[in-house]
């Protein structure tokens, strides 16, 4: 499959053939195809041939069509939002990958948008959210307006490159995703929904007899502030669980400043710990929502099976509709 990467930062692109197996890559200058929002990553199976990549690649065949901001013309293309952390844009992709070859299947066409403007704009937002633990709502308060126009931005552009759907595989985005989502002529999936429908399908049950289904989640004070998990496990008739005001002072927060120092065993017997007193309170499982968060743990940590990353159920969820969508086509 074709990889081309554009970039209004640098005036490069780069080509890769690339699948669940291997992976080879090549760069070279090349003046600019189009002109995406920022950088542009688009894939797509037009074609197997390195050698004509100049010729075959997606953004060269949109430049010579009638509508030149129509990148891919697949039943199943997907487009992608990147967000804070461009590690967790990549392991989405994983994912993704993962998901979507099972079974035999092919690889999913997609465009993915990259912005390091974005990067430092959702970045200074989870750092500067302090409402949990403080009760104020101060950075809730300010103008995020910019943050969402940028997505909105994107989401345009890739609806006009053809995508099927979109998704943002980023955990503090999502705190706008009803005004990204609105207008918009593809579906959008959210993450947050993704996950409660998943552990609604199955089929859990309560941990004390007579009790409501109990869900933990953790997460940054910006994703908790914005409540989005809440809402959608509640919707699934879910009982939210928190980390308290002396967890996230205790144990939550100090094992990430523990991670900042390097001291990965004192952040690791920490964040057991969050994790534990979650456990003690009857909930079936802890939704871990956190890019610092989630790889802080070895993954054969026996604890890790009592949690969920959502964005496995946002890999799987977008597999699952892009598959439907071919089934009608």
């Amino acid at each position: 499959m074709m990889m081309s990467l554009n970039s209004l930062n640098y005036s490069t692109y780069t080509l890769a053939r690339m699948n669940s197996h291997h992976s080879h890559n090549r760069t070279r200058k090349s003046p600019a195809f189009v002109t995406p929002p920022s950088s542009i990553i688009s894939q797509t199976e037009e074609s197997r041939n390195l050698a004509n990549s100049m010729e075959n690649s997606p953004l060269d065949m949109a430049s010579k069509r009638p509508d030149s901001s129509v990148l891919l013309t697949h039943e199943n293309a997907i487009g992608i939002i990147g967000g804070l952390s461009i590690g967790t844009t990549l392991n989405f992709m994983s994912k993704l990958v993962t998901w979507s070859s099972k079974d035999g299947g092919n690889s999913i066409p997609f465009v993915l948008c990259s912005d390091p403007v974005l990067n430092k704009e959702l970045s200074f937002h989870e750092r500067g959210s302090s409402s949990y633990l403080t009760g104020k709502n101060e950075n809730l308060l300010k103008d995020h307006a910019p943050i969402v126009e940028n997505l909105r931005h994107k989401r345009i552009f890739l609806e006009k490159s053809g995508a099927r759907c979109i998704v943002m595989p980023c955990y503090v985005s999502h705190s706008w995703h009803h005004e990204v989502a609105l207008g918009s002529s593809v579906p959008v999936l959210h993450m947050g929904e993704c996950v409660a429908k998943e552990l609604k399908e199955a089929n859990l049950r309560p941990l004390e007899a007579g009790s409501t289904l109990r869900i933990g989640v953790l997460a940054s004070d910006a994703t908790l502030s914005a409540g989005f998990y809440q809402e959608k496990l509640q919707n699934e008739g879910f009982e939210v669980v928190l980390p308290d005001k002396a967890t996230m002072e205790h144990t939550v927060i100090p094992s990430l400043e523990a991670l900042n120092r390097k001291d990965i065993e004192g952040a690791q017997n920490l964040f057991r710990i969050t994790l534990q007193v979650l456990l003690v309170r009857a909930v079936n499982t802890i939704i871990i929502a956190s890019d610092d968060m989630r790889d802080l743990l070895p993954p054969d940590d026996p604890l890790l099976k009592k949690c969920v990353d959502p964005m496995d159920a946002l890999a799987r969820s977008t597999v699952k509709f892009l598959q439907s969508v071919e089934g009608n086509a």
